[in-house]
């Protein structure tokens, strides 16, 4: 029986990478008064997006689903360790709209976009398939 050689090894897979590093364009301002721009976010589960939509919060506002979900995946934010709500609802808007934007960079990895051919041109190009809100794909 022959040996199996380099080529009949079965490939090796990347790691998943769970966790992202993220920097806000303005940061948030603690009590204090110190100001917290690098954290990280981990990738969201179906438990993440389901839980909040118990929320009487997001019943009452469907808007407030991207605070109570970005609450649950920052991992940390400066040195305050993991942010919550609280924390997520008193960022300034433009770092709240970076995190959205963030969440869905992460969570669809590149699953959104399709390639397509222009019916005209023949031209390749992509479109975008994702939602337009956070948590919807």
């Amino acid at each position: 029986m022959p040996e199996a050689g380099p080529l009949d090894a079965p490939p090796q897979r990347e790691a998943l990478r769970t966790e992202f590093e993220f920097e806000l364009p303005r940061g948030y301002i603690d009590e204090s008064g110190n100001l917290h721009r690098r954290g990280k976010m981990r990738l969201a589960t179906a438990r993440d997006e389901l839980l909040p939509l118990r929320d009487m919060r997001v019943k009452e506002n469907p808007a407030y689903l991207s605070v109570v979900l970005l609450g649950r995946v920052i991992t940390e934010l400066g040195t305050l360790g993991p942010a919550n709500d609280q924390i997520v609802e008193k960022m300034f808007a433009a770092d709240l709209a970076f995190l959205q934007d963030f969440y869905r960079q992460v969570n669809a990895e590149g699953h959104t976009r399709a390639s397509v051919v222009c019916p005209h041109c023949e031209q390749p190009f992509d479109v975008e398939l994702g939602g337009s809100r956070l948590g919807e794909s």
